[in-house]
């Protein structure tokens, strides 16, 4: 059987507020939804972005078979200890040769890490769920994408956004939101999949982070008030507990690739799937 290791870059205050918004870190809600996908899957969860972290060398990182990167609040362009540690972290994961997946944060992560930039998104968040999400050429053929439609939705929520891939790194799909919505980047020895978006997510998770944020999409334009937010919030949790209902589809706009756990969470699943492949 597999063993993970699932990089989480929430310091221990951000995880905590998670455990009580969500019930679990981010760290945690990857370990579940690998558990989910390969029942008796090992994992092993490290913070490599806190101030006591141990430093896991190449050789130690090597013993895994993948490694998972999270979403979190932290801004990669914003140089101190705690994001070095991070970049430091998954240079080392890239250096070991080991394949490697993120989404939202991890993305940016493994983007900075490889040379590439990041921004603060210049016109406003991307929040509950990325639009029309559309494969470039090279994502059409490529196995990270494979079984997505020409065009799809995802749950999403995030302020900054990658502004430029490093030399090796291939883009896979864009909106018009956000033009680096899924990429792959190989440097050194190794080879990342990742996406902007949250595969990993159940919908109730982005309901509560929405929630959590109502006074952020209130400044960013995205909604009047705060009865707003928490309404839209409750129907994605209602979508989560009743994903075939044709009602709550139609009032959210979206169809079974944002509805349906399977389908929402096809990234993971082919990367999962290529794994062999990715460590020859």
């Amino acid at each position: 059987m597999p063993h993970f290791l699932i990089a989480q870059s929430e310091l221990p205050a951000e995880r905590e507020a998670r455990r009580r918004r969500a019930g679990k870190s981010s760290g945690e809600t990857y370990a579940a939804t690998l558990e989910q996908i390969q029942p008796g899957v090992a994992t092993t969860i490290v913070s490599p972005a806190d101030d006591a972290a141990p430093v896991l060398s190449t050789d130690r990182l090597a013993q895994f078979d993948a490694v998972f990167l999270t979403g979190s609040p932290m801004h990669v362009y914003d140089d101190g200890p705690a994001v070095r540690r991070q970049l430091d972290f998954m240079r080392r994961v890239f250096s070991a040769g080991i394949p490697s997946f993120g989404s939202c944060a991890g993305l940016q992560i493994a983007v900075a890490a490889a040379g590439g930039r990041i921004r603060k998104m210049p016109k406003r968040m991307e929040a509950g769920i990325a639009r029309r999400i559309f494969p470039t050429e090279a994502g059409r053929n490529h196995p990270l994408l494979a079984g997505r439609p020409p065009g799809w939705d995802a749950p999403a929520i995030h302020g900054d956004e990658v502004a430029e891939l490093p030399p090796g790194a291939t883009l896979l799909a864009s909106n018009a939101m956000t033009h680096v919505q899924a990429a792959e980047v190989r440097f050194d020895r190794g080879i990342f999949w990742g996406v902007q978006y949250h595969p990993e997510l159940a919908l109730r998770e982005i309901a509560v982070a929405i929630a959590a944020q109502a006074d952020d999409l209130i400044e960013a334009g995205l909604a009047d008030h705060e009865d707003d937010v928490e309404a839209w919030a409750n129907d994605l949790k209602a979508l989560h507990d009743t994903p075939g209902d044709r009602s709550l589809r139609w009032r959210l706009g979206v169809d079974g690739e944002f509805a349906e756990e399977r389908l929402r969470r096809r990234e993971i699943i082919n990367f999962l799937s290529n794994l062999e492949a990715l460590r020859g």
